[in-house]
């Protein structure tokens, strides 16, 4: 059992990664997707991908995939029918949610709708205090009454979130037990297991959103379980999280809302592992697709985690890889709105019928039909030649939805489009770079995704970064992301307190509690005591302030430990709001531990440089419309897999591989590095060059 693969299931294709461990050798592969039933994709590319290479199904001992089964019911609004059982007094909740609207200028924007129908939210007479103490007892009779209620309304989801549960959870505990009682099969959530800390919104509305996906999750990795059995897989799958993490399925069905943005954080953790590898610790992550483009940023080696963010306008308090998305990829429609302005996305093509170019039914321009019209990409196949590309298809759509009514030639319209979904992706790297206090020219922009390496260049050079890191298979780093994903494992307690050394024997308590309780976790996922990790954090903020920084903090708490991370507290928050107050008092709020479950990962090969390299015969000569330029440049279109490391590319030029292209414009140069990444640079441009 040598063989290791990782899926990610995106709006488009669906992408393989499969690694020899006893060659060290890595295979990539593209399938369309099957948005009706994504697993029926990943099973006939597994079937696929070990019948290419002979493998025998027996023989794979690790299968991992990025899934958007959650995404897609969130979006779509195909969850389950579920009840909220809450505290009296608190089932308006989650309606009055923070009192904000979704858009503070625009007045007609609809708050996302319930994901509780009418008359479904029952409140019960319980009271737990602040402090942990009883007020108000449990009535078991009411509870009972009050699920049967729910039953009798066809209801296959409980949510239970009451007050203070995440101080004392005796009275949802009890509620668990009185539904089980009453409906053996139901699924439930726990507000005090799922989510234990304080802010009743966030916890509620995380509370209800993963009961409203449980039942859906459920399903589908029943059904895919089923599927891969049955194609002669062994290995038990494993599923990412949204923290870039991997989980067996049995835990996803506990906790499907954790697999919310699954796919991009594995391509987030595959592009940590290979900026590693280059000895870059500052990178952006520019991750583009068929629908969308994800963004985050890593800085020394770490990426930014988010321990609350919106979900299709829900709130999630769950640790998530820090990722900024926008509907900006290859599918995104063009369009001329009713002012006459040019848009691009968020609609997408999607995998049927696609962009007008494929020739799969599809008559609207997008992004890829614009870049077939400037010469960007290939005119006629792409995947290795395994899809046919039909330019005049792209030149008909662009000419018939945008030139006709702009008024704008079919080259002007492409580069519009171009231009304004650049726009667009530049917004998203502002969001994780400037807006949070990081300069992007300090960074290197690391292009994935089938277009990411498409448009990086051009990108870059708007936001003033010039250096691009383009690793080899861009467009399957998601894939390859799941061979270097670990067991994870995230475990959270609230209890304000001051950071003072008389608060350490405090500290210690609530820490390896928490360890011991992330230790039976990776007990169940058969985790080894050597390849185990245990990451703390502390959320600290001044008195009286409402919101915390997370501080990173030595598992081995003393007095010295907790002086540290008070100094660090005071240099994160000058950071993000420009100062600090050393005699405010700090206080610590939240308290995380990442219970880590280490895999062996692939060496990823390298190869020698070859002295005096120089580049291959370009495979066409092109006329190519780069942004901002006047007039299109002749430009030399390479295949990769014939640069030979060390091999220096001028730009223009185009370096196409099965599932991306590379575009360097004017003024941009490139080598191919020893692990085969290009390494692409912008040179200034001087005099009357």
């Amino acid at each position: 059992m040598s063989y290791m693969i990782g899926v990610d299931v995106g709006g488009t294709f669906t992408d393989f990664s499969l690694f020899d461990k006893k060659l060290g050798k890595l295979s990539h592969f593209k399938h369309s997707s099957t948005p009706e039933d994504p697993s029926k994709a990943i099973v006939d590319g597994v079937i696929h991908i070990l019948s290419e290479h002979a493998i025998l199904p027996g023989d794979v001992s690790y299968l991992a995939h990025g899934t958007t089964v959650a995404t897609n019911a969130l979006i779509e609004k195909k969850g389950a029918r579920i009840g909220l059982i809450t505290t009296k007094g608190f089932k308006d909740l989650m309606e009055i949610g923070w009192q904000k609207r979704p858009s503070l200028y625009d007045l007609l924007k609809k708050k996302p709708p319930s994901l509780i129908e009418s008359g479904l939210i029952y409140e019960v007479k319980e009271r737990i205090l602040y402090d942990g103490t009883v007020e108000t007892d449990i009535d078991e009779e009411e509870i009972s009454a009050v699920v049967r209620a729910l039953a009798a309304q066809g209801v296959e989801g409980f949510a239970v979130c009451t007050l203070f549960s995440f101080i004392n959870p005796a009275h949802e505990l009890k509620i668990r037990e009185l539904i089980l009682r009453e409906c053996p099969d139901a699924y439930i959530t726990l507000s005090s297991q799922l989510v234990p800390e304080f802010r009743e919104y966030s916890r509620m509305s995380t509370t209800v959103l993963n009961t409203y996906l449980g039942p859906v999750m459920k399903r589908y990795v029943d059904r895919f379980g089923t599927s891969v059995a049955d194609a002669g897989v062994e290995a038990d799958p494993y599923i990412t999280q949204s923290n870039g993490s991997v989980i067996s399925i049995a835990e996803t069905i506990e906790s499907p809302v954790k697999t919310a943005v699954s796919g991009p954080s594995a391509g987030v953790i595959g592009a940590n592992y290979i900026a590693g590898q280059c000895g870059i610790d500052k990178i952006i992550t520019f991750d583009m697709g068929g629908t969308s483009i994800d963004v985050s940023l890593i800085e020394n080696g770490v990426a930014q985690i988010s321990n609350e963010r919106l979900i299709e306008g829900y709130p999630a308090r769950i640790p998530m890889i820090d990722i900024a998305t926008v509907g900006a990829g290859g599918g995104s429609i063009g369009q001329i709105d009713e002012g006459g302005a040019l848009k691009v996305g968020p609609q997408s093509a999607g995998a049927l019928p696609g962009p007008a170019c494929y020739g799969r039914g599809g008559e609207l321009p997008t992004v890829t039909d614009a870049n077939v019209v400037l010469g960007k990409l290939n005119p006629y196949r792409i995947l290795g030649g395994r899809m046919e590309i039909k330019a005049p298809l792209a030149e008909q759509a662009i000419t018939r939805h945008i030139s006709q009514k702009s008024g704008l030639s079919p080259d002007e319209a492409a580069a519009g489009i171009v231009s304004v979904v650049n726009s667009n992706m530049i917004r998203a790297i502002r969001v994780v770079s400037v807006e949070k206090g990081y300069d992007p020219r300090e960074f290197t922009l690391m292009a994935f995704g089938g277009a990411g390496p498409l448009h990086a260049c051009e990108v870059a050079q708007k936001m003033g970064i010039h250096r691009v890191l383009i690793p080899p298979s861009p467009g399957t780093l998601c894939s390859l992301g799941l061979l270097m994903a670990d067991t994870k494992f995230d475990l959270s307690h609230s209890r304000m307190l001051i950071a003072d050394p008389s608060n350490v024997p405090a500290l210690q308590e609530i820490f390896s509690r928490m360890i011991r309780d992330g230790s039976a976790f990776l007990d169940k996922e058969q985790v080894g005591d050597t390849e185990r990790e245990f990451k703390c954090t502390v959320e600290c903020r001044y008195e009286k302030q409402n919101y915390e920084i997370p501080i990173s903090i030595d598992p081995g708490l003393t007095g010295d430990v907790l002086e540290q991370m008070i100094q660090t507290f005071h240099a994160e928050h000058e950071k993000l709001y420009g100062y600090s107050n050393h005699n405010k008092k700090i206080q610590m709020v939240n308290y995380r531990v990442s219970a880590i479950g280490v895999i062996d990962k692939p060496d990823l090969p390298v190869k020698e440089a070859v002295p005096g390299a120089k580049p291959p015969e370009p495979a066409e000569v092109r006329n190519v419309l780069f942004e901002g330029e006047p007039v299109r440049h002749l430009t030399n279109v390479y295949h990769r897999d014939e640069i030979e490391t060390g091999c220096q590319i001028q730009g223009p030029a185009i370096i196409e591989e099965m599932d991306s292209t590379t575009i360097l414009p004017p003024h941009w140069e490139a080598y191919v590095d020893e692990l085969g990444n290009i390494r692409a640079a912008y040179r200034e441009v001087k005099g009357n060059e």
